[in-house]
């Protein structure tokens, strides 16, 4: 036998082993890449958590802001916080109001205190956060002040009221739109366990609802904007959009704004600047009769934040909001004309046309 024949036999063993040996050398390889993956993802995600979420304050006349930034800054870290921090703030806030300016000393301690860096302008804020809490109690200087955040692209929150007008409301939600920034605004009083309850069914259907509230006014502000945006927002939250028409009367030391809604619904707010004061109100439904219930703190608006800026989505629709500032807004033209009905659609069509000329020149071409 020559050698070539010796080796036929053998060669067809050698290459099974060939091929297990390759075979197994892809297995380990495949396997060491996965869990090489595996442990970057995992890694990933790991810094993800612990990076924060850089929060910026604008205006420190109000007790939201140490309310909020104790909410998100609390050691150990609340989950439901999603890692959010509040790590600057710029004082200002009004410089007219004086029951506003007057307080901005007090919580610019208080904030430093909570660890919070305090700059000297919007711009020094802006280069130092991820998003904005535009806590400004006043919202004559919303506007300006939105402009700088949506201009950087900063997702935002804007307390209550949004702005001092109709007219600047909608040009605040025309600018955002314009660049593309996500933005919300609501009281605290929409997120009471009571108000969300009714949202969400518990009476059924909500056929009517009296709302009520503190009604102190600015002489700066549109008549409900500054404080009776909380019933008007608990109204709307149980009622939600589609109204048509308000009718509203007031005295010295009352507010009452009757809305009627497009299939015949009746919401209306009381508001209140003397004797006992508080908030609640009654929802009538298809399915029951329920109380709104009592304001429920800060903590259940400081959660809804912090998940908008985790998700950059609104929770509250837009147009829901356009519309409860139109309403105020109507109630206030209704009071001027003697408490004859003044349509939701007039005073937004009024509104559209000066927020057109509130943002011209000032949205950048081209976004």
């Amino acid at each position: 036998m020559n050698v070539i024949e010796r080796i036929k036999p053998i060669a067809p063993a050698r290459r099974c082993r060939n091929l297990i040996a390759g075979y197994l050398a892809f297995v380990v390889t495949a396997v060491a890449i996965v869990f090489n993956q595996a442990t970057v993802s995992a890694q990933e995600t790991a810094d993800a958590e612990l990076t924060p979420i850089r929060i910026g304050v604008i205006g420190l006349d109000t007790s939201h802001v140490p309310a909020f930034t104790k909410a998100f800054n609390v050691e150990p870290a609340d989950p439901e916080m999603r890692n959010g921090r509040v790590v600057a703030a710029y004082p200002y806030g009004s410089r007219t109001i004086e029951s506003s300016y007057s307080r901005i000393p007090k919580y610019t301690e208080e904030v430093k205190a909570l660890g919070v860096e305090v700059v000297d302008s919007i711009d020094a804020l802006l280069d130092r956060v991820d998003c904005v809490l535009l806590e400004t109690n006043d919202g004559k200087p919303h506007l300006e002040q939105a402009l700088q955040v949506f201009r950087a692209g900063k997702p935002t929150f804007i307390d209550k009221p949004v702005a001092s007008n109709l007219a600047e409301v909608v040009a605040i939600y025309r600018a955002a739109e314009h660049y593309g920034v996500p933005m919300f605004s609501s009281s605290s009083l929409r997120y009471s366990e009571g108000a969300q309850a009714i949202r969400n069914g518990a009476v059924g259907t909500v056929l009517g609802c009296n709302a009520f509230s503190p009604a102190a006014t600015e002489p700066s502000h549109s008549r409900l904007f500054w404080y009776g945006i909380h019933g008007c927002e608990s109204l709307y939250t149980c009622m939600g959009r589609g109204c048509v028409s308000v009718q509203h009367i007031s005295t010295q030391h009352r507010e009452l704004a009757v809305g009627t809604w497009n299939n015949g619904r009746i919401g209306t707010f009381h508001g209140m600047r003397n004797g006992s004061r508080g908030y609640g109100g009654t929802a009538f439904g298809d399915k029951g009769i329920r109380p709104i219930g009592d304001y429920g703190g800060y903590r259940p608006l400081a959660v809804k934040i912090a998940e908008f800026f985790e998700t950059k989505q609104s929770p509250i629709d837009p147009k829901e909001t356009i519309e409860l500032y139109a309403f105020m807004a109507a109630a206030a033209a209704s009071d001027a004309d003697g408490g004859h009905p003044v349509t939701i659609a007039s005073v937004l069509k009024k509104a559209e046309r000066d927020a057109d000329k509130l943002l011209e020149g000032k949205l950048t071409p081209g976004k």
